[in-house]
């Protein structure tokens, strides 16, 4: 929620009445992305103004305190969340980002691979640079650089740009990283980054796709499945104390966990908490978290 609202900023959009329930969350390789559903109160400007960025980000902190104690009162929230430690978060969280995303940085003429380092620093974070102020100084000594266009979905846009496939933020980083090491698993690594993606495709991501039972198809992201099949395979290799096969993975997870993940999903679309924790899969499986 509070990387949608440093976006909505970098933009020049004012929320004004910034909420959880005025947000809608979708599920991200085992992260949640946020998406704003709510817009009646934005406005459009070319800049914010600390002011406006500030008034958000207080309404933000309040909204969330309040719906978080209405959970708690309807005993709807793990009883480990404090929620006034988690609303304290949010502002240091917006600072940290803010921070790092628009910040002018200064350092010699000799340090110039800290441009580089600026930049794979907001690519870690998701977010590319398409435009970067670069001065240096009267007498050539030092120069100062601060990112002046900041796109998000670094990696979404990456996996695109060699997949074609369209997925959240979270689940393109794994998905990246699933890539890489799938290329030095084959010994790949000096292929071209097209080829290696084009047969990481054909050779996991569709056979995976293809295992989805045609039921449970339109229920289940296969981007989502993938995370999940990843994080049940280590668990897999964890018990068995050698790698289990990814595919061999893949079949356990459609077979043991899919049915109850798919009929969360169905749950939470059409009832309420009582009959969603009904549906829910046992708290000993590890890797339904």
């Amino acid at each position: 929620l509070v990387v949608l609202l440093v976006r909505l900023h970098l933009t020049g959009f004012f929320w004004g009445d910034c909420s959880l329930s005025n947000t809608l969350f979708r599920r991200s390789a085992g992260e949640f992305a946020a998406y704003l559903v709510d817009a009646e109160t934005g406005e459009l400007h070319g800049v914010l103004s600390y002011g406006q960025r500030a008034y958000d980000l207080d309404l933000l902190s309040t909204n969330v305190f309040g719906e978080l104690l209405d959970l708690q009162a309807g005993e709807l929230l793990d009883a480990d969340v404090d929620p006034a430690t988690l609303v304290a978060r949010i502002g240091e969280r917006y600072d940290d980002l803010w921070r790092a995303l628009t910040d002018v940085e200064e350092f010699s003429v000799d340090e110039m691979w800290r441009i580089e380092q600026r930049i794979e620093r907001l690519n870690r974070l998701g977010f590319d640079v398409d435009e970067l102020d670069i001065v240096t100084d009267w007498d050539g000594a030092t120069v100062r650089i601060q990112p002046k266009v900041v796109e998000a979905e670094h990696h979404a846009r990456r996996l695109q740009g060699l997949t074609g496939l369209d997925v959240e933020e979270s689940q393109a980083r794994r998905l990246l990283n699933d890539l890489d090491a799938f290329a030095a698993a084959h010994g790949l690594q000096a292929e071209d980054p097209m080829i290696i993606a084009h047969r990481w495709v054909t050779d996991v991501y569709e056979p995976l796709r293809a295992m989805i039972p045609d039921p449970l198809r339109g229920i289940v992201e296969p981007a989502e499945m993938y995370h999940d099949i990843l994080v049940h395979r280590w668990f897999l290799s964890e018990r068995a104390g050698d790698e289990v096969d990814f595919f061999d993975a893949a079949r356990s997870y459609v077979e043991s966990i899919l049915p109850a993940r798919a009929a969360t999903v169905s749950a939470a679309e059409t009832s309420g908490p009582d009959e969603l924790s009904a549906v829910s899969p046992s708290d000993d499986d590890p890797s339904f978290d």
